[in-house]
């Protein structure tokens, strides 16, 4: 739900939360959308002042207007399913990466106007290897890189920038364009083409079709603008070098020039006089360009051998240029692109002296656009390049500084295998999300086929006798009732009270129904009263006399009131123990043929089917937080992933629902359904404010490879986590009021808890949720409305409407107040709003939710069938003559303010965001089926209602006597 910083007078494609429907190489697989990004954990302390003087824009330049701060990729629309497309926006970093030290540089905007530079100091060696993952390196094979990873910090690179059409990749050329700039880049050209051999003119030279490059950045959407790296160092009194084709393209200036440029390390000469010197060591991309090409004009794959020489020849380059290297030299070295038909994670190593003025130690880095030790962004690289030196990055360069992190393993050989293993990770994720989905809206549409089946289905013929009586709500008599003895052919008229038992309008004789409670109880909580069961209503009924009649207003309901004086003479006494003659007793033993529960009269209480329904229920409104809870597992080393991603998320939730069912919670009808819900609450609510580690590279959460968001609740976590916490809370309402607490008391601690919930969500050092708030907001209150027993008027969703806004709008400006290096995406939105970009934002926004509904049909379908089986099943009359919700909601009215409350913040969260159809399928995911486990344990607790006994036939007159 991040809100994007697009360049001023430029708009951004539409910002996706994380993958929309996410393969990266076209597939006919659709990803469901709303994955974003990793969550952040604690605020970072401010950084120290700016040290005196800002850095220069170049001669001429316009002040900068506020740059896309989020990094998303353009959505595909070369008919593959769209990627990720939302921007990272720096934010503070985790508790465990160190405080920044007083010489830190904050990053503020670079104006036309700011003439004395900050002191240039330092020297940096900016080395791009592209194509080199973490697989790659070896003791035997690349002692060079070996030796820099054991001296310095290290990280994964996601390199995220504008891909070629057809693949959601990084090529080489795109990625030194964004070195260059920043910001992602690309280049028009389809497939990945080689960088342009720079025209020399001297010692520099000019890159050839730079203004092309330049004229086409406003197209990508986000306007990088290419040549601020180098311009930046020249403008601050510095020289540049660059080593290399793709080097040029990250040195050179907004002209397109290079101060120096040489083809090789050895005729570059002595490097004392270059602050900058970029090297680019092409050997793997050089290697990858001469494989065979697909459809869209990228090569394949390289072999196995082919790789490892290239490998070792790019090792051998890096050695030349280090035994040139004066001492003290930063040293920051990335795999900034691709060579593979997928993304993945790169190496990222810096050593030497930091931004900061201290050295990188051994351990992993961290930046605080990724809060995440041992993850950083190619973005993250142009910016450290350029506070390291001393100067300071104008707003453009959304990345920020490499800082050293949490510490690694001891040995080099421990951190190449843990960081090698998040890149299996993030593909494995690639090649399961899509199966799995669809694994999963499979089972939830055949799981309420078979629910409505179980619910609605008529009896057998063998055990119905009599037939249903329709009513206000369907068939008054149940077909399980106790069957009645058949009337006398002339009956008389029922007796009020009989009435009143009869007509009440939803039940039937025979029906199921909730017990009565004392006031203030719920009704599945109060004693229950004694049953009627089969051996009792077959016994023979006692002889009645013949005699005066009772008076008018006695208490024999089945007989009615006769005249003064007279007699029945229709009904003579029958001998002490016999039985009525229409209905003979049964054998000891035996019970009626149409009653189909012999102990209790509630055949619901006995059916195995329904109690598989409930358990199945519970386990599939699990599976929600089971995605999250199953990244404490590593399932993707484990021999078939998608196996084991499905067995390790299934095992959870399985886990999760024998806790649900373990303990006396169980016997209530919100049980379950708080059990599970609480725990969804609880856990994703510890998650984000411990750094969200349980959202990386989950199915339903985000991948770094993506580099759509990093921090945060994403947009299906934060559809996941409210309909937890409102359907918790009503679970924990529907308890305390059980225990006689004061209603006001009640929904002040829900009020407690919810209001924690939503600013956790919002607040910018755990959820940076900006879409979310406002519908948490509107969400919680219908439910505390409804808890305290008031109306959900127009008039009260519009003061909560506006007191959410209210609240985000807090927040952002609070954001907005913070250093620039340390905002998120709510201060960027203030800017917007400050630059008059907001309405561009919320447009682009809001044609992203069409785009994404009317594109993921499966999610849509599913939303669909849930809605339509919780108001076409649930709410109608069922087998057993009642409505399962109706009844539900009897038991617990509790849980009609939970599922109100729930279903209005998914609805409020799908207008908001651009994750659309994602949010309320995903909330439906969790309430419907535990809803469903609800309503089962309501039917399976009702009392039926028994048959009223026959009337007796009308009196003669005394004449016809």
């Amino acid at each position: 739900m991040a809100l994007t910083t697009p360049a001023s007078g430029t708009t951004t494609p539409p910002a996706l939360e994380g993958p929309a429907a996410a393969p990266e190489t076209p597939s006919n697989t659709a990803f469901p959308p709303g994955f974003e990004g990793r969550a952040a954990a604690q605020e970072r302390p401010a950084t120290a002042p700016v040290p005196s003087g800002p850095a220069t824009a170049a001669a001429g330049q316009p002040v900068p207007a506020p740059a896309d701060t989020t990094g998303a990729a353009p959505t595909d629309t070369s008919g593959t399913a769209p990627t990720d497309t939302t921007e990272t926006t720096p934010a503070e970093a985790r508790p465990s990466a160190p405080p920044t030290s007083p010489g830190t540089l904050a990053a503020t905007t670079v104006t036309s106007g700011d003439k004395d530079a900050t002191a240039l100091r330092g020297r940096v060696a900016l080395i791009g290897i592209p194509g080199l993952e973490w697989s790659d390196i070896d003791q035997a094979q690349t002692p060079n890189l070996w030796r820099l990873m054991s001296e310095g910090s290290s990280a994964s690179l996601s390199t995220r920038t504008v891909p070629p059409s057809g693949r959601g990749i990084t090529c080489p050329i795109a990625g030194w364009l964004t070195v260059s700039a920043g910001q992602r880049a690309g280049t028009p050209d389809e497939g990945c083409p080689a960088p342009p051999t720079p025209q020399q003119n001297g010692e520099g030279a000019t890159i050839p079709g730079w203004n092309a490059l330049v004229a086409y950045q406003p197209k990508t959407g986000y306007a990088a603008r290419i040549g601020t790296l180098g311009q930046i160092v020249a403008d601050g009194g510095g020289k540049v070098a660059a080593i290399g084709p793709g080097a040029a393209l990250a040195a050179a200036d907004k002209s397109g020039n290079i101060t120096k440029y040489a083809p090789t390390p050895s005729a570059l000469g002595d490097p004392a006089p270059y602050s900058l010197i970029v090297f680019d060591v092409p050997d793997l991309a050089t290697a990858w360009a001469k494989q065979p090409r697909d459809e869209y004009g990228i090569p394949t794959g390289l072999p196995v051998a082919a790789r490892k020489t290239a490998a070792a020849e790019a090792d051998r380059r890096i050695g030349d240029l280090l035994a040139l290297l004066p001492p003290r030299t930063t040293i920051l070295l990335a795999g900034i692109s691709d060579i593979t038909p997928n993304a993945h994670l790169h190496v990222a190593i810096a050593t030497g002296p930091s931004p900061d003025g201290s050295a990188y130690r051994h351990g992993y880095l961290t930046a605080t656009s990724t809060r995440q030790d041992a993850l950083v962004t190619i973005s993250d690289l142009t910016a450290t390049a350029i506070q390291a030196l001393g100067l300071t990055a104008p707003r453009e360069v959304v990345g920020r500084p490499w800082q050293s992190g949490a510490p690694a393993p001891a040995t080099p050989a421990e951190v190449v295998t843990e960081l090698a293993g998040e890149d299996l990770a993030s593909q494995v994720l690639r090649e399961v999300r899509g199966p799995f989905f669809t694994v999963l809206v499979t089972a939830q549409l055949l799981f309420y086929a078979l629910a409505a089946l179980t619910l609605r289905r008529r009896r057998p013929a063998s055990t119905r006798t009599t037939k249903a009586r329709p009513g206000l709500e369907g068939p008054k008599r149940s077909p399980i009732a106790p069957e009645p003895t058949p009337p006398s052919p002339a009956p008389a008229q029922p007796s009020p009270a009989e009435a009143s038992q009869i007509d009440t309008p939803g039940e039937s004789p025979g029906s199921l129904k909730a017990q009565p409670s004392p006031a203030g109880i719920p009704a599945d909580q109060a004693r229950p009263r004694p049953q009627r069961t089969d051996s009792t209503r077959d016994e023979p009924a006692p002889a009645e006399p013949t005699g005066p009649a009772q008076p008018t207003g006695t208490t024999e309901p089945t007989r009615p009131a006769q005249p003064t004086g007279t007699t029945e003479p229709t009904r003579p006494a029958q001998p002490t123990g016999t039985t009525e003659p229409t209905r003979p007793a049964q054998p000891t033993g035996t019970t009626e043929r149409t009653s189909t529960s012999a102990t209790t009269g509630n055949p619901a209480s006995g059916s195995k089917l329904l109690k598989s329904v409930q358990v199945v229920a519970v386990v599939s409104g699990a599976i929600a937080v089971s995605t999250f809870l199953a990244q404490l597992i590593p399932w993707w080393t484990l021999p078939v992933p998608m196996l084991s991603v499905i067995v390790t998320i299934l095992g959870i939730a399985v886990l999760i629902t024998a806790v649900a069912f373990a303990g006396p919670w169980r016997a209530h009808v919100l049980g379950p359904l708080t059990t599970v819900a609480a725990i969804t609450s609880v856990a994703l609510l510890l998650d984000v404010m411990t750094g969200s580690t349980l959202q990386v590279n989950a199915v339903s959460g985000y991948e770094p490879v993506t580099g759509g968001r990093f921090y945060g609740f994403s947009n299906i976590a934060f559809a996941i986590y409210s309909t937890g916490t409102i359907l918790g809370l009503a679970g924990i309402a529907h308890w305390l009021l059980g225990k006689r607490m004061p209603r006001a008391v009640v929904v002040t601690l829900c009020a407690a808890y919810g209001g924690f919930a939503v600013f956790a969500d919002g607040w910018p050092s755990w959820g940076a949720d900006f879409g979310g708030v406002p519908a948490f907001v509107i969400g919680l209150a219908v439910f505390l409305i409804l808890l305290s027993g008031k109306r959900v008027s127009p008039l009260r969703l519009l003061l909560v409407g506006l007191a959410g806004a209210a609240l985000v709008g807090v927040l952002s400006v609070i954001d907005w107040l913070r250093p620039e290096s340390q905002r998120t995406h709510l201060g960027a939105f203030v800017q917007q709003i400050i630059d008059g970009e907001a309405w561009t934002v919320v447009g682009r926004k809001f044609a992203a939710m069409v785009g994404v509904t009317v594109g993921n049909w499966s999610l849509t379908l599913l939303s669909l069938v849930a809605l339509a089986f919780l108001f076409l099943v649930l709410a109608r009359p069922s087998r057993w003559g009642v409505a399962a919700l109706g009844l539900a909601y009897q038991m617990a009215p509790t849980l009609r303010a939970g599922l109100f409350g729930a279903l209005a913040c998914a609805l409020i969260g799908f207008l908001m965001n651009d994750s659309g159809i994602a949010i309320p399928a995903m909330a439906l995911t969790v309430a419907v089926p535990l809803t469903l486990a609800a309503c089962v344990r309501a039917l399976q607790l009702a009392t039926p209602t028994p048959p009223a006994p026959p009337s007796e036939p009308a009196a003669p007159s005394r004449s016809a006597a």
